[in-house]
């Protein structure tokens, strides 16, 4: 049953103030010490940072990402940095196959599994969209569908450990944004979906927590070389950053931004959706709902 309207207020209140509090938790780098941790794109830019940070907080991890040598250089700097242990498994998420058998793998490699950290993307130049239909459904595969099937096979691994998803989105998936129409639609989907599953955690009493890490322009070289000659606009460090996307994570929070201005996260809030979501989970019944055996 939905609240009276008077209530509406201090329901707003209560919200905003419970963002504004578990923003302000502390975070200390021993939350990773020994914990298992998957990193997704993790061979250069944000990710190869937060494998960094990761090792050097003595995290056990499993790195993947397309280019073996790379990969494997990444892991090997991990381990000098204090990692607990580093594996590098490479491959494409393009390869359905290859995404369903990782988690699987990596799980194998680690004795199970405390934080899923979704970072992947397939490469985009800025340009007008005509026809690439294709272009468009490749995107959605890699940048979307290839996260879906990734949460899915690490559900059952992150619930006895009370886990996290670390999900690693875009101001392109809040804002629409010209010249990446596929890319925002691919985070835009990101967005729809992971908090769409927080939602259900929630109703369901599931301790996984969902983040969703909202980057601005970050100085990664694929970034700035899209960028070159066509926008201007001041970029993050890719360092800071991945420390962030960690701290977010292990602070189990629903959302955070980084990027450049650091006012845009204000922009970013929205507390009318706050307010919804809690409302709209009064209106289910779920002693009238089937339970499938498994889901993100």
């Amino acid at each position: 049953m939905a609240l009276p309207r008077k209530q509406l207020l201090p329901v707003l209140v209560l919200v905003l103030a419970s963002y504004y509090y578990s923003a302000r938790d502390e975070f200390r780098p021993e939350m990773l010490r020994g914990k298992r941790v998957i990193v997704t794109g993790a061979s250069k830019g944000i990710g190869e940072e937060v494998a960094y940070h990761l090792a050097r907080m003595g995290a056990h991890m499993v790195l993947t990402a397309r280019s073996e040598g790379t990969l494997r250089k990444v892991a090997s700097r991990c381990l000098e940095l204090g990692a607990a242990s580093a594996h590098s498994v490479p491959g494409s998420m393009e390869d359905t196959a290859f995404a369903e058998n990782f988690v699987d793998t990596a799980a194998r490699l680690l004795g199970g599994l405390d934080m899923l950290i979704l970072n992947h993307i397939m490469a985009m130049s800025l340009e007008l969209f005509g026809a690439d239909v294709l272009g468009m459904r490749r995107a959605l595969e890699v940048n979307f569908l290839s996260y879906v099937v990734l949460s899915v096979a690490a559900q059952p691994l992150l619930r006895p450990s009370n886990g996290s998803v670390v999900v690693v989105s875009s101001l392109a998936g809040k804002v629409p944004t010209p010249l990446l129409a596929p890319y925002a639609a691919s985070k835009f989907a990101l967005d729809g979906f992971f908090s769409s599953i927080r939602l259900e955690n929630q109703m369901t009493g599931v301790n996984v927590s969902i983040t969703l890490c909202i980057l601005g322009l970050i100085d990664t070289d694929t970034a700035m070389e899209a960028v070159a000659g066509i926008m201007s606009a001041e970029a993050a460090p890719k360092q800071e950053c991945a420390l962030e996307i960690i701290k977010a994570g292990a602070l189990r929070r629903e959302e955070m931004f980084y990027g450049r201005p650091g006012w845009v996260q204000l922009l970013l809030l929205n507390p009318g959706r706050r307010v919804l979501e809690l409302f709209s989970l009064q209106r289910y019944n779920l002693d009238n709902l089937p339970r499938p055996e498994a889901r993100p």
